[in-house]
């Protein structure tokens, strides 16, 4: 099974569609198009959006979260506990995106593989339908303090169906059923496969900024887990064709094994994380 994923995600493939004059959409634009733009950036602050990376495009994503602004100026707000993720996306055709990245979060290697699957269209499918899958290395376990420790526990992999509906030109939202495993979890009670539910939304504010929130729910967290769900607040800035997205949430971890089942801030005590994304299209 764990060989069949690896291969299944270290397939090259391809993605989207290319950005039109808006006076030729105006002329070629029919209640069959798909709907375009539920979501500016790739993603809403946590969880991945529907919107996929346009066909023969190379993405590379530097996103930084840093730490706790709870201990105030002993490490400045967070500066001095930072986290980096460096991301490639790469889009090989129409509906298909690649990608590879590095989190300084225990070192973290991770492929990623994006499928769409349906569009919203006016006349048609009132959801757009995108699966989102990853397969990641977590290099940092020490197998000094696990001398048990085996390649094969240093796997993980998520699986995830993004669905989306843009209301009206200024709403959007999207539900992201997800599974997840990881071979080996810190916690004897937790369970390897976890699951969870994830709900986002984006509300343009402007033509060139938008407020957005993410939350993720749990389903099977063990009983004597300290880790809390995810809830992420984010802007959106629109610049010239690119988003810069800046956020705060109680989750430092990035990848989505992370924020879902290592998220350790507590908005309620003040423990939270500023972040940014900013992206360059090649």
């Amino acid at each position: 099974m764990k060989s069949l994923l690896i291969a299944i995600l270290l397939i090259p493939f391809m993605v989207l569609s290319q950005e039109n004059d808006l006076l030729a959409e105006i002329d070629t634009m029919s209640l069959n198009d798909p709907v375009k733009s539920a979501f500016k950036g790739l993603k809403i602050v946590n969880f991945e959006s529907t919107k996929m990376v346009s066909q023969g495009e190379l993405y590379f994503v530097v996103s930084h979260r840093f730490g706790s602004v709870k201990t105030g100026f002993e490490d400045f707000f967070g500066l001095d506990q930072a986290v980096t993720r460096l991301n490639f996306i790469y889009g090989i055709s129409d509906g298909i995106n690649v990608g590879v990245s590095r989190s300084s979060f225990q070192k973290i290697y991770e492929s990623s593989l994006k499928l769409r699957l349906l569009s919203q269209r006016d006349q048609g499918s009132p959801f757009s339908i995108v699966s989102f899958n990853t397969f990641l290395i977590n290099t940092q376990l020490d197998e000094v303090n696990l001398p048990l420790l085996e390649f094969v526990d240093r796997l993980g992999y998520t699986f995830q169906l993004l669905v989306s509906r843009k209301f009206n030109e200024n709403f959007s939202l999207e539900l992201i059923p997800t599974f997840f495993h990881e071979n080996f979890v810190a916690i004897d009670e937790q369970d390897n496969s976890q699951m969870a539910i994830g709900i986002g939304g984006r509300h343009k504010l402007s033509k060139r900024w938008s407020l957005n929130l993410d939350y993720g729910i749990h389903l099977n967290r063990a009983e004597n887990s300290p880790f809390k769900n995810p809830f992420s607040v984010g802007f959106d800035l629109e610049t010239g064709g690119h988003v810069f997205q800046l956020h705060f949430t109680n989750a430092q971890p990035m990848n989505t094994n992370g924020f879902l089942g290592q998220t350790t801030g507590d908005w309620g005590s003040g423990d939270f994380f500023f972040g940014f994304n900013l992206s360059r299209v090649f």
